[in-house]
């Protein structure tokens, strides 16, 4: 059952983590997941303190050749598939670096002693959209 802007908010409200895809220069697309917080009509996501090999990550150069993204929160359930459901957010991201991370810092506990300090992804949801089995 296709569900309307306000529903496929309030999931994204309640999920605890999401999977951005953006889109490389050549077309190639590319997904991670991320952790986020809902600041207003924008998604917010910061690249954090996690061991990573870099913090030159290939969504921001994605974005900052095609700034497009599709942000995706879903339950899946192998024994009950009446439990079904996805939301999507998709919008226009830009990379900033001195973004308020409050929303982000309330959001994880994991972030109150130590918040992110690389750059944040802020997304300007274009279109809310959704779907359950129920």
């Amino acid at each position: 059952m296709h569900r309307d802007e306000q529903w496929a908010r309030e999931r994204f409200g309640q999920a605890r983590g999401a999977r951005m895809a953006t889109v490389a220069g050549d077309g190639s697309p590319h997904r991670v997941p991320m952790t986020f917080a809902l600041d207003g009509t924008k998604l917010i996501s910061a690249v954090d303190h996690k061991p990573k090999q870099t913090t030159a990550l290939r969504r921001l150069d994605n974005i900052a050749v095609n700034p497009f993204v599709s942000v995706l929160v879903d339950e899946y359930d192998d024994d009950d598939w009446t439990r079904l459901w996805w939301a999507r957010a998709d919008g226009w991201a830009r990379v900033d670096e001195s973004y308020d991370l409050t929303p982000l810092v309330e959001r994880y506990p994991q972030y109150r002693e130590r918040p992110p300090d690389g750059p944040v992804v802020v997304i300007e949801v274009d279109h809310w959209s959704g779907w359950s089995a129920q």
